[in-house]
């Protein structure tokens, strides 16, 4: 009985993981980037390109469309951010990796969408204030549902690079009704 109980334990928790379960197809080629609002509104931030590799992998390209974003001096760092009922930063993920997914794994393209949120009328950038979009594949493309993360924990490099250091206990679920954009689409 308690092994049964352990199996459905872990099961369970890895329904919040993009990282394991099952693999829908990522298809190659050219796709949009958009953030969403509560309401389904979206807002184009971009594109990706994904190129087919060996056995399921791809790798990618983001390419932000930077006239979106205005820029702002925040804690003595230039961001790209998005004005609206919050500042959204966007905050590059600070070190080298590979840039590739597979449908049952899309850890790097989660670091390389990493945002922080601000109300426009605060001090400075908060790092703890870090939004992290947990992806999946779906038929119509990719969606990420944001998640709080402290991008404090960026601030030197991890041990192993080859690793995303960014893992499933780092980032707690996120009260998507308080957040501006709490959704993101690649289709």
């Amino acid at each position: 009985m308690k092994c049964f109980l352990a199996s459905v334990l872990f099961f369970i928790s890895m329904l919040g993981s993009s990282t394991v379960l099952w693999s829908m197809e990522i298809s190659p080629g050219f796709k949009q980037l958009y953030l969403q609002q509560k309401d389904g509104h979206e807002q184009h931030i971009g594109g990706i390109e994904f190129t087919a590799l060996e056995a399921g992998r791809y790798q990618y390209e983001i390419t932000l469309d930077h006239h979106l974003f205005k820029d702002y001096f925040l804690s003595m760092k230039e961001m790209k951010c998005l004005e609206g009922a919050e500042l959204w930063c966007f905050i590059p993920y600070p070190y080298d990796q590979p840039r590739t997914v597979s449908g049952d794994d899309l850890r790097w393209l989660e670091h390389d969408l990493l945002f922080m949120f601000k109300k426009p009328e605060a001090f400075g950038a908060n790092f703890w204030n870090g939004i992290y979009y947990r992806m999946t594949v779906t038929e119509e493309g990719m969606r990420g549902i944001a998640h709080s993360l402290d991008l404090n924990m960026l601030a030197s490099p991890p041990d192993d690079l080859t690793q995303p250091p960014i893992a499933e206990f780092d980032v707690d679920e996120a009260d998507l009704d308080k957040r501006w954009l709490p959704y993101l689409e690649i289709r």
